[in-house]
């Protein structure tokens, strides 16, 4: 009887209606492989006459993905679904190219626009449509640590990023990395939290409202209280060959004290390395930001043309129930986009996000493609190498402003 309560959960043609083929292109390989395995098993379940075919491009954030993808769908080939960044990564891309199906029915005949929260149902639309099923709800400003090796150090954990400069020296004449840091994009992961500090969520939100000009006196200043944050990382040692998991590890292993990393990193030390939320790892809101939540939402769309449209409709009506959330979200070190899912089921991590998902003031995040159209947040890792080989504030600022003008959003 409860298998068959299950089932029912999620809405589904019968099981004999579709075959053929569903080809699912993401970039959740290896350490996030478990979540969306668990998602295609179910799928499986369902529809056991279609074959899954899971299309992974290697690649934190997707920066790899998006490459091959952007291949695909200019050739004409597109996947059947695909993961995308909800916001801007795919309307400012592919839903005004017009290569995207509204899914606004999916949304109607599923009850959607009830359990998914207003504020992230007009992140996935425009006035033509809804775009994508969002699957997760991440949180980019958090701040990870072992408890025990900040007591064995002698330091606690910063409310603000002044604190955390005040203690570097302390973690450095011990041997261990103050805030460890990987490859580009984690870098600039890292600045967007930075900036969400020193301007306040306001004045965040001014730079991708155009309000507010990259040249100004308090955005230059993020530029140069980020350099003083660099100097008391890796970035000049081995950051750039570290894939975010490595450089999770070097905090776990007790290199490093701290890293800033969305809460997929929760994921990885529960799932991959076994450990358990509060004892073998920490976290508190990235320095300056407590009571605000920088999100980014995973999502699938539907492009024109998708080879199996049903098979692929019948896997975003999957993505969208409160079953499939709730199977993939646990293990993925997310929460469920829905507002009624299952807390039961998640850890104390996640629980905690989740509390703070229903109180704190909501952001969006730069890196992970919210807030700023693709032409903005694709170029942007090269002001970010800019930056990095100069530590020049003012040119940092002029190259993004001039990015902001290219891309039409420019305060």
């Amino acid at each position: 009887m409860l298998a068959l309560l299950l089932v029912a959960a999620v809405p589904t043609l019968a099981q004999g209606d579709l075959s053929g083929e569903l080809e699912i292109f993401s970039w959740w390989a290896g350490d996030e492989g478990p979540a969306l395995e668990a998602l295609i098993a179910k799928y499986n379940e369902l529809y056991p006459n279609v074959e899954v075919i899971n299309a992974t491009v290697t690649g934190g954030s997707g920066v790899n993905a998006r490459a091959v993808l952007k291949t695909r769908m200019l050739g004409g080939d597109p996947p059947d679904s695909f993961q995308v960044h909800a916001g801007q990564e795919l309307i400012g891309t592919w839903v005004v190219a017009n290569a995207m199906e509204d899914l606004t029915f999916l949304f109607e005949e599923e009850g959607w626009m009830d359990v998914f929260p207003e504020g992230l149902i007009e992140l996935l639309s425009t006035e033509e449509g809804i775009w994508s099923v969002p699957v997760n709800i991440h949180r980019s400003n958090v701040l990870w640590y072992v408890p025990a090796n900040l007591e064995e150090w002698g330091v606690e954990v910063p409310a603000d990023w002044d604190a955390f400069l005040e203690m570097c020296p302390t973690l450095e004449e011990q041997g261990v990395i103050p805030l460890v840091v990987g490859e580009n994009w984690t870098v600039v992961h890292l600045w967007e939290n930075v900036a969400l500090a020193e301007l306040g969520p306001e004045g965040y939100r001014q730079l991708w409202a155009g309000e507010k000009a990259w040249t100004d006196e308090d955005v230059v200043a993020v530029w140069d209280k980020f350099s003083q944050i660099l100097d008391c990382t890796n970035i000049d040692v081995d950051a750039a060959s570290l894939p975010w998991q490595q450089a999770t590890d070097k905090v776990v292993n007790g290199e490093g004290a701290f890293n800033v990393m969305g809460d997929w990193a929760a994921g990885y030390m529960v799932t991959t390395l076994g450990l358990t939320p509060g004892e073998g790892f920490g976290w508190a809101p990235s320095p300056g930001t407590e009571g605000v939540f920088n999100m980014l939402s995973d999502s699938f769309g539907l492009p024109v043309g998708a080879p199996h449209r049903d098979n692929a409709i019948a896997w975003l009506r999957l993505l969208g129930s409160k079953e499939g959330q709730d199977i993939f979200n646990p293990l993925k070190g997310s929460i469920a986009a829905r507002i009624d899912s299952d807390l039961s089921l998640y850890n104390e991590y996640l629980q905690s996000a989740a509390e703070d998902w229903q109180t704190n003031e909501i952001v969006g995040s730069l890196a992970h493609g919210a807030v700023a159209p693709e032409t903005f947040s694709s170029e942007f890792p090269t002001v970010m190498e800019q930056f990095l080989a100069s530590r020049n504030a003012q040119a940092a600022s002029a190259a993004a402003q001039a990015l902001a003008e290219q891309a039409g959003i420019a305060g």
